[in-house]
């Protein structure tokens, strides 16, 4: 028989008031917990809402304003700029799917892995959520699906800074919408179960360092800047990076925003985006679940 804290269920006594009465399918408790769960959570974002948009838009406006707005007219006004040459088309076209991919990857993971840094930490507040009525393995995946709406409206204000504020011209047109949600749920799920991996196998104190050594490098590993296609001339650099699951969300997003310029295969990009899914979201479970027991 599970524990209390393996099951997440804690058993009450039945009240005179109740005594007597069927108690509800366990189906139908443990989804009022789980929204329950995440009423909670949008609530917080609702009071942070201003610090999560600016997480969200610094750095891609950033890079947008020096990239796409000042090398340009250092140019200009050429629609090429030498970073552009060798992304090997309309830079500001390149960068629209890869930095929105960015901020999926970022909010997917600084929405899971940086609570987690202060849920286990000294004053351990993960144990309020785990005494809710539903299994440990369903707290963490709420996590993940909650740090994936967030991911979702990353992608979607970043899109339009993406757009308009290029001072060349962005080709943009989605063949497939479908695809495109498609792509855009399974990217942001993933990116919220690699979130639950960090947040369950690294140290609370050196989650910032993660960000450096780890998510920065397959950042710009992933074909965010430029085409997988293109890497064709290093051939063993080019099949290194199909280890990296942003890889498969840029070219997802290149894919279904962007379909003129070079992609992968849209089948072949489903099918590695569900399988870095299962993987990372059996990873993060199980290793949420031996941090919070222990």
């Amino acid at each position: 028989m599970p524990t209390t804290m393996e099951s997440g269920i804690a058993a009450a006594p039945a009240s005179p008031e109740t005594a007597g009465r069927p108690m509800p399918p366990r189906s139908s408790q443990y989804a009022r917990a789980f929204m329950g769960l995440m009423r909670r959570d949008f609530h917080v974002l609702r009071r942070e809402k201003f610090a999560f948009l600016i997480r969200v838009i610094m750095n891609p406006l950033l890079f947008l304003f020096v990239f796409t707005y000042i090398m340009p007219h250092m140019s200009g006004g050429s629609a090429l700029n030498p970073t552009a040459a060798m992304a090997g088309g309309n830079f500001s076209t390149v960068l629209l799917p890869g930095l929105m991919a960015v901020a999926i990857m970022f909010s997917g993971i600084a929405g899971v892995a940086l609570p987690l840094a202060q849920e286990f930490g000294v004053t351990r507040e993960i144990d309020d959520r785990v005494m809710c009525p539903l299994p440990v393995a369903a707290v963490a995946i709420e996590k993940i699906i909650f740090s994936a709406v967030q991911s979702v409206i990353a992608a979607c204000v970043v899109f339009p800074l993406a757009y308009y504020v290029p001072a060349t011209p962005v080709y943009a047109h989605v063949n497939s919408w479908l695809f495109l949600i498609a792509v855009l749920i399974l990217a942001s799920l993933g990116a919220g179960a690699l979130g639950l991996v960090i947040g369950t196998t690294v140290k609370p104190q050196q989650i910032g360092l993660i960000f450096g050594t780890v998510v920065m490098p397959i950042t710009f590993l992933g074909c965010v800047y430029y085409p997988w296609a293109k890497l064709d001339k290093m051939p063993i650099l080019q099949h290194g990076v199909l280890i990296n699951p942003i890889v498969y969300m840029s070219e997802g997003l290149r894919a279904a925003l962007t379909p003129t310029l070079p992609h992968m295969s849209p089948m072949l990009i489903l099918t590695m985006l569900t399988g870095f899914l299962a993987l990372l979201t059996t990873l993060g479970v199980q290793g949420f679940r031996r941090r919070v027991i222990s």
